[in-house]
């Protein structure tokens, strides 16, 4: 009988115990899409690029950190075909740009969570591009099994200055706006 009290407590404490800490829930990377668009004078470009990985964190199922893996070499355009789709790929996955080579990956990793409204947090992570580590701020709403943001991501605070009129005089319509739009959906 002593023992079978004893299990019992010692249950309940482990499980007091185990909610107080964090619990992380990986992201299916397969399942789980990031979307892009870049902006120029002359219009835009759309496409996607795959997670290496990554998990959000939570305690007592508020989310309370994250941190991510970005796999730079699947940069893939999705608004043109053929040669111009190769073209810009290309482009983008070279030192002009993001440098993949050298650079296979982008990395977030957040540093503050802060609730906003129900299932909406206001995040303050780090993002780091082509070695170069940069705050960033955005907000990101959690459903269920499934969470969404949206990040404006400025490319010049990670040395990407190519085709930039903040840092080129007389270009243009070859101008590119040096700010693009991540929109991601994770599933976990």
């Amino acid at each position: 009988m002593k023992t079978r009290i004893f299990t019992l407590v010692a249950l309940f404490i482990f499980a007091g115990i185990t909610t107080a800490f964090a619990q992380e829930k990986r992201i299916d990377a397969d399942a789980s899409t990031i979307t892009w668009t870049g902006y120029k004078v002359t219009g835009q470009h759309e496409g996607t690029i795959d997670f290496k990985g990554g998990a959000l964190e939570f305690k007592d199922g508020k989310l309370i950190g994250g941190t991510f893996t970005i796999n730079m070499a699947t940069i893939n355009v999705t608004d043109l075909k053929g040669g111009g789709k190769a073209k810009l790929e290309g482009h983008l996955k070279s030192d002009d740009f993001f440098g993949v080579e050298k650079y296979p990956d982008a990395i977030l990793n957040f540093r503050k969570v802060v609730e906003t409204d129900d299932n909406v947090y206001r995040v303050a992570a780090d993002l780091t591009i082509k070695g170069n580590k940069s705050p960033i701020t955005f907000d990101i709403e959690v459903e269920n099994n499934s969470a969404e943001a949206k990040l404006k991501v400025d490319r010049t605070k990670y040395g990407i200055k190519y085709g930039s009129a903040s840092f080129f005089d007389g270009l243009k319509d070859k101008a590119i706006n040096d700010e693009f739009d991540l929109n991601v959906e994770l599933k976990f």
